[in-house]
């Protein structure tokens, strides 16, 4: 259950300026911009600009004239999380002064090594730096970059109801170990950076893609752990090619069009209209069908869905 007033419904949509926009972001933009507005809510958009070393430039503005073009329409000025440094910085040091975080100065391949060794899982970091001697508060005031800063988590499960696919529930000292919230490159983690994000921005409910599903309790272990309440999550299917690819900047996923018959492939993959369903003018006809019609339960509960673009 989450913990926000549910009769106050703020949703966001928050892409990487990494790449211009691809059908990937634009179904996640889709459905949380009609999410929001079947709700009669506020919608937000934020540039996850935390990773300087992966920013295209210009690519924020491209993303922006994309939106508009579709024909989104956000409710506030536009956020980025570059300004949002020491708000970061002040969870941070609540999370210290809570004793829950230290450093760790394990390689990726001292991690593989250990966890393979004692969990057979590869990649489950196994806590080697957990009980080493050190002040993590030391650490970022002296910038030192052979260390990053983990959180300590419980050996107990973590479980809530996602809107789309249902009942989910990890433990995160199997499945996870304590995870990193700031890089041994001085960069903030995605991790912490979007909770403290949705926190400030009043953000009640996410609306995302199936790839951050298994951070979500992460994410709610912060929140918990800062006092902060806890959003309504909904993750819709990724889309893929037909070897499985997941369509993203990373798969070099090209630049969509902004056409009507674009916005109506979307609404199709999200389970809401038929390709051939309705003969609509224009792009306002559409998102007026859709933000009415729209029905979250429509939205296949798997973790992928093959699109040909």
């Amino acid at each position: 259950m989450s913990n926000y007033n549910q009769t106050t419904y703020r949703g966001r949509f928050a892409p990487s300026p990494s790449g211009e926009l691809h059908f990937g972001s634009l179904l996640a933009a889709m459905a949380s911009y009609a999410d929001a507005r079947h709700c009669m809510g506020h919608w937000l958009l934020r540039i996850d600009d935390i990773d300087q070393a992966r920013i295209v430039a210009d690519s924020d503005r491209h993303i922006l004239t994309t939106l508009e073009q579709c024909g989104f329409e956000w409710d506030e000025k536009v956020s980025y999380q570059s300004q949002c440094l020491s708000q970061y910085q002040e969870a941070l040091e609540k999370l210290k002064q809570a004793k829950l975080t230290y450093p760790c100065s394990c390689s990726r391949k001292q991690i593989k090594t250990a966890s393979a060794a004692l969990t057979n899982k590869k990649g489950i970091y196994p806590g080697t730096c957990r009980n080493k001697s050190g002040q993590s508060s030391e650490i970022i005031k002296n910038s030192n970059k052979s260390h990053a800063i983990r959180i300590k988590v419980p050996a107990h499960n973590i479980s809530f109801t996602d809107r789309i696919q249902r009942n989910y529930s990890q433990n995160l000292s199997q499945d996870a170990g304590d995870f990193i919230i700031y890089r041994r490159d001085n960069v903030f983690s995605y991790q912490l950076s979007v909770v403290v994000d949705d926190f400030h921005s009043g953000i009640s409910h996410i609306v995302r893609g199936y790839d951050l599903l298994d951070s979500t309790p992460k994410q709610i272990y912060l929140q918990q752990q800062l006092a902060y309440p806890m959003p309504q999550y909904a993750h819709i299917p990724l889309a893929v090619t037909t070897e499985n690819l997941k369509l993203s900047k990373l798969s070099q996923a090209k630049k969509i069009d902004c056409t009507l018959q674009t916005l109506l492939m979307a609404a199709a993959f999200l389970g809401q209209i038929h390709l051939n369903h309705k003969d609509f003018d224009n792009k306002d006809d559409f998102w007026r069908y859709l933000i009415t019609h729209w029905d979250i339960n429509k939205v296949p509960k798997m973790e992928n869905q093959v699109i040909m673009v």
